[in-house]
């Protein structure tokens, strides 16, 4: 996985397609989120269980432990094959299971002839509704941000077509199993068994390329998922 993802409905959508039964026990905003183009170390809205219920909080994307901070950026992704056994993540695991609602993600696809020259490439749900990609976050309650706040997307290998375009793919979960992922109750070899068996398969999406507008962090707007000519 690149880097970027667009989020970009309600955040009452992505409520309403996961069916939880719990509260969401903290203010959010109910407009349109508006994020077409979310960029490692930016705060975008993240779905975690906590006690009493539910709570959708802006978290920066892109985290380390506090031993390796400044040491290199922030890891934004997390391989489901070592997430569990190494030392990078031990914290995190499984204690820091949180959902990074979605509507798609972009990956980049070097050019024939030029690898140097790469083509951008969105990647969503065949039936167009919200994804859930399973995350793991260091989150600490409070009015104001903290410095040791952030998360990562856990990553899988990419299947069938999916592996032209890249060969990782976020976790993505059914909304059965995300409500499964971010249930306290869940055990770690359950949550164990999501992340490595759980990511839907390829055939669940569509991609196509897009605009290389994309490559701007700054830019923004329905555009950037829009079908481009090649």
């Amino acid at each position: 996985m690149c880097g970027r993802y667009s989020i970009y409905e309600s955040m009452d959508r992505y409520l309403q397609q996961l069916a939880l039964d719990l509260v969401v026990i903290n203010g959010y905003d109910h407009e349109r989120i508006n994020r077409y183009n979310v960029a490692p170390s930016t705060r975008v809205e993240l779905i975690r269980a906590t006690e009493g219920g539910v709570r959708v909080d802006r978290v920066t994307w892109g985290w380390a432990p506090f031993w390796a901070k400044g040491k290199r950026p922030d890891a934004i992704n997390a391989r489901v094959e070592t997430v569990m056994t190494g030392k990078f993540f031990k914290s995190l695991w499984p204690v820091g299971r949180v959902l990074a609602p979605a509507n798609g993600w972009f990956e980049w696809l070097p050019e024939p002839g030029d690898p140097k020259r790469k083509q951008p490439y969105y990647i969503s749900a065949a039936d167009g509704e919200p994804l859930f990609f399973g995350a793991l976050a260091e989150v600490h309650d409070g009015l104001e941000a903290d410095d040791r706040d952030g998360f990562v997307i856990i990553t899988a290998a990419a299947d069938e077509g999916l592996v032209d375009i890249h060969d990782r793919k976020p976790l993505v979960l059914t909304p059965d199993l995300a409500r499964e992922w971010i249930d306290p109750a869940t055990t770690p070899e359950r949550a164990e068994e999501i992340a490595q068996k759980g990511c839907r398969p390829a055939t669940d999406f569509k991609w196509y390329p897009v605009s290389k507008a994309v490559g701007n962090v700054r830019t923004q707007g329905p555009n950037l998922i829009s079908p481009s000519n090649l």
